[in-house]
């Protein structure tokens, strides 16, 4: 896998649905400490399989990878 094509995707994606949840929480009212740091962690725990899913379709589609994850 492409370490550097992830860690750029992931730092997107955390980006986005970290914001994503947080400003779900405000707009619900949660907007206390304690649920604003669940969302965080939230987010950054849903980033990561979604930055890997990312990587390897981007992978798979630039010749970098093939579908198994392998280099061509």
């Amino acid at each position: 896998m492409n370490w550097t094509l992830f860690s750029m995707i992931y730092s997107m994606t955390a980006t986005v649905i970290t914001g994503v949840l947080i400003i779900a929480a405000l707009v619900t009212g949660f907007n206390e400490i304690p649920h604003i740091k669940i969302a965080v962690v939230i987010g950054i725990l849903i980033s990561i399989p979604v930055g890997l899913f990312f990587t390897k379709k981007i992978g798979s589609i630039t010749g970098e990878e093939n579908n198994d994850g392998q280099r061509v």
